[in-house]
């Protein structure tokens, strides 16, 4: 099978097991987006994807990103950078991509708030759901308090939130989902634009469904899609 057909193979499979999740949730079948996180994935996996259809991909590593968004160099492509944020690299970040997943601190926001021009930047809050130590997000309890003061600047978009929860077993993701969703629902009612926080970004590859069933717009599958991760150099 030649890789095309796999990665197809697999998109399909993908988008197949999206539509029957959201359906035993009774939810309509598209109301879950596909983003693809293709770090570390040349440019020519990406270009078979976007023959197929895709318009959004995730990285995670900044350099890379950037020179597949030089390679592929489509105007309809939709980047999503979902990786750890540095603050010498908010410029970069506010400059290439369309959408930040991982802002966590007011500094970083106001960082790409002073980088961006022209159409405001959409970004996600991460929240660490688990208040685990090794992991980055705001806490629960100071989400709120982040969110308003992210909410007036001019150059972002506040379009919801975002989580990785960590991987053990199916009762605490579905506990971590479901504690996210009800952030996302209480947060809708406080934001000046409650029509554009509309994302929830929760859900990879292994727990897909347990993120639909607790309302997540948008699940960012890499392993499923494109196979064992590259290492990194």
């Amino acid at each position: 099978m030649s890789r095309s057909d796999d990665l197809l193979a697999h998109l399909d499979r993908i988008q197949r097991q999206i539509e029957e999740a959201s359906l035993n949730a009774g939810r309509e079948k598209d109301s879950c987006r596909l983003l693809p996180v293709s770090k570390t994935k040349p440019a020519s996996d990406l270009k078979i994807l976007y023959d197929a259809g895709i318009r959004a991909f995730g990285e995670n590593y900044v350099q890379e990103a950037v020179e597949k968004i030089s390679t592929l160099g489509h105007q309809d492509i939709e980047w999503h950078y979902i990786g750890h944020i540095q603050s010498n690299k908010t410029r970069i970040l506010a400059e290439a991509f369309d959408w930040i997943h991982t802002v966590d601190r007011l500094k970083i926001a106001s960082r790409l708030n002073e980088a961006r021009t022209g159409e405001p930047l959409n970004i996600l809050v991460q929240v660490n759901v688990d208040q685990s130590a090794s992991k980055s997000g705001v806490s629960l309890d100071a989400l709120d308090a982040l969110v308003e003061a992210i909410d007036p600047l001019p150059n972002l978009s506040l379009r919801g939130l975002m989580s990785i929860p960590d991987p053990t077993d199916s009762d605490h993701l579905k506990a971590a989902h479901d504690r996210l969703h009800d952030a996302f629902t209480h947060l809708q009612t406080a934001v000046s634009e409650p029509a554009k926080f509309d994302t929830l970004s929760m859900g990879m590859t292994n727990d897909l469904e347990l993120a639909i069933a607790s309302g997540s717009t948008m699940v960012r599958i890499g392993t499923a899609l494109f196979g064992k991760r590259l290492p990194k150099e």
